[in-house]
């Protein structure tokens, strides 16, 4: 029991989950801190569990007393009750704090592309703010800036192919042609637990060898999972409005405007060069089977 241990938030759920398993793999002791610390562990005991206390900061900062590295990937995708970027973004920097006071020795975060405390739309300038917050610290880090992360519990490509299966439509916004640079879950991992263990101050766009437009991603979606649905091209406020349709039916929230903006911005998407090697076609074709085969709630995955 005397290894080294880490502290990984979010371990129940996605990206989280698969740097733990990563950290695991390695060898090393894991403590999650979640919003959910009630709901099974899927690790059992090799993983404690400890719940976030943004409100006490001393509390949060004795649960991390002693942890080499904080893999944090706190962050909402959009707000919901009292719960909204603002709050996140406070609730970011509370952590930071505390990971500060518990002596923890570095922090990798994961950010996204194109973040920016500039930005117009509330998801990217808080994603920024709270960049700010890591380098401001003091304390070693590592800014990871990943694009949109597929794999099995994705949600994004899981729901565009659990459309283009069930719908005989499927509503492009505007010309399709903003583009998007899918990076694999375990090599978004890999890249965090290897920045884990160095020792400079780093900001990586951690990105896939393949870029699509986002009409031929759809498209290329469509084929592999042999859908038949006439992809149309329409406004982004319709298709908006289609999409907040389905969610009602679904109880979901589908997508946001911030994130049609953010996609049709072209911020889904690095100007460097790739760092992960995992070809997103290659994958979708070895799951085809599964891919969009059940609806992945948003919801149901992080509020209920």
């Amino acid at each position: 029991m005397n290894a080294e241990w880490d502290v990984v938030t979010g371990a129940f759920g996605y990206t989280g989950k698969y740097i733990t398993r990563r950290l695991l793999a390695l060898g090393r002791r894991v403590k999650t801190l979640t919003g959910h610390p009630d709901r099974p562990n899927p690790f059992g005991a090799q993983v404690s569990v400890a719940p976030f206390r943004f409100d006490d900061p001393e509390a949060m900062a004795a649960s991390m007393r002693g942890a080499t590295t904080l893999y944090n990937t706190y962050w909402i995708r959009f707000p919901r009750g009292t719960l909204t970027f603002e709050q996140a973004v406070e609730n970011s920097r509370a952590l930071i704090r505390a990971a500060k006071r518990a002596d923890v020795r570095r922090i990798v975060h994961i950010s996204i592309t194109n973040a920016s405390a500039d930005s117009p739309l509330p998801y990217f300038r808080g994603k920024g703010l709270v960049e700010q917050a890591v380098t401001e610290s003091g304390l070693s880090y590592a800014i990871l800036r990943p694009t949109v992360i597929f794999g099995l519990e994705d949600i994004l490509i899981n729901n565009i192919a659990w459309f283009l299966r069930r719908f005989p439509v499927f509503p492009v916004f505007g010309s399709g042609e903003y583009r998007v640079q899918p990076v694999f879950v375990e090599d978004v991992a890999v890249i965090a637990v290897d920045a884990g263990q160095q020792e400079m101050n780093a900001i990586i766009d951690v990105v896939g060898p393949e870029t699509y437009t986002f009409d031929a991603l759809v498209r290329l979606i469509a084929q592999v999972v042999g859908s038949r649905a006439r992809i149309l091209h329409v406004p982004p406020g319709l298709a908006y409005g289609m999409a907040k349709l389905i969610g009602y039916a679904v109880g979901d929230v589908v997508i946001t405007r911030d994130e049609i903006a953010g996609l049709m911005a072209n911020l889904l998407v690095s100007e460097h060069p790739p760092t992960a090697a995992t070809s997103f076609r290659r994958w979708l074709e070895e799951h085809r089977a599964h891919i969009g085969v059940r609806y992945a709630s948003e919801l149901a995955r992080h509020y209920r």
